[in-house]
């Protein structure tokens, strides 16, 4: 059976309980770009089962950082 990047990143992390999932993401971010597909994934995930507000506010969240003034 052949899978995709996004099935084998899912599978990865199916199963783990929220100290082990905080773990991984933590771990994630800001180590080697290799990482970042499958913080993209679970973005994806949290993304599509987030409400409009969730939504708007992550989006809020994004463009504040990525206007901040040096």
């Amino acid at each position: 059976m052949e899978l995709d990047l996004r099935q084998a990143i899912i599978q990865r992390v199916q199963g783990k309980n929220n100290d082990e999932l905080t773990e991984i993401i933590e771990g994630s971010i800001g180590t080697e770009e290799m990482a970042l597909p499958g913080l993209g994934v679970l973005y994806e995930m949290i993304w599509n089962n987030s409400t409009p507000a969730a939504r708007k506010k992550m989006v809020e969240v994004l463009h504040k950082h990525l206007n901040k003034q040096p």
